[in-house]
């Protein structure tokens, strides 16, 4: 496997801008993931057939679907989410064997973009994931309602706007880490999601830890890590 990654590497070098670490799944769990907002559709799809070639899923985030609209006709196996504005290509349409748990839990529908993409990275980490959405703090009987469906996840993840409230107030009926996301919904005062993100900062829940504005990537990444070694 070395060898092959070492030729791919050579060619790659040759024939692309970008140098791809095709050993971060041994080094780290989990294949590198491709950042798509900024890279033109050739170099994504470059940087999909080098890791298609080393046999690993390619894993994107951030692409538009005018971007994924092209590179779905060169790869008929790979999925896109136009609301997480997720592609991935899977190279073995089968389905895994689920690990741990991984609940998703949005305050509402404008929340549903950054929630999904969480879902989506938890998905392609083989977590199984539970998406609960609309459940904010205006109207508190939807989530205690939808207590049984999170309850029992090994990490919870979850996505709010405006003040940021929700967070603290899950982690008050769970015994698992809430990766809370702040997103950049809301009024003037919001900051663009700064305001949550200091309210969550500010949790007085024990086990709500923080991630960055709209990072529903790295919301899903870390639950859903947590959620398969708590399994391994």
């Amino acid at each position: 496997m070395e060898k092959k990654n070492s030729k791919v590497n050579e060619k790659q070098t040759k024939s692309s801008d970008a140098h791809v670490d095709l050993d971060r799944e041994h080094r780290c769990g989990y294949p590198e993931v491709i950042y798509a907002e900024g890279k033109t559709t050739d170099a994504i799809r470059r940087i999909i057939l080098i890791q298609q070639e080393a046999g690993i899923d390619s894993f994107a985030t951030r692409m538009s679907r005018e971007k994924a609209d092209d590179l779905l006709a060169d790869f008929p196996n790979a999925e896109y989410n136009p609301a997480a504005r997720t592609f991935w290509n899977r190279l073995n349409k089968k389905k895994k064997s689920k690990k741990g748990k991984v609940a998703i839990i949005s305050a509402g529908t404008s929340d549903q973009p950054v929630a999904e993409e969480a879902m989506e990275t938890a998905r392609w980490m083989g977590a199984e994931v539970v998406l609960i959405q609309d459940v904010g703090v205006a109207g508190p009987a939807r989530l205690h309602a939808r207590t049984p469906d999170f309850k029992d996840a090994d990490a919870i993840v979850v996505v709010a706007g405006m003040e940021g409230a929700l967070p603290s107030v899950v982690g008050g009926y769970v015994a698992a880490p809430v990766i809370a996301v702040p997103t950049s919904v809301g009024y003037g005062a919001a900051f663009g999601g700064v305001a949550a993100l200091l309210g969550m900062l500010n949790s007085c829940a024990s086990n709500v830890m923080v991630v960055n504005i709209d990072a529903g990537f790295k919301g899903g990444y870390v639950a859903a890590l947590i959620a398969n070694r708590t399994h391994k």
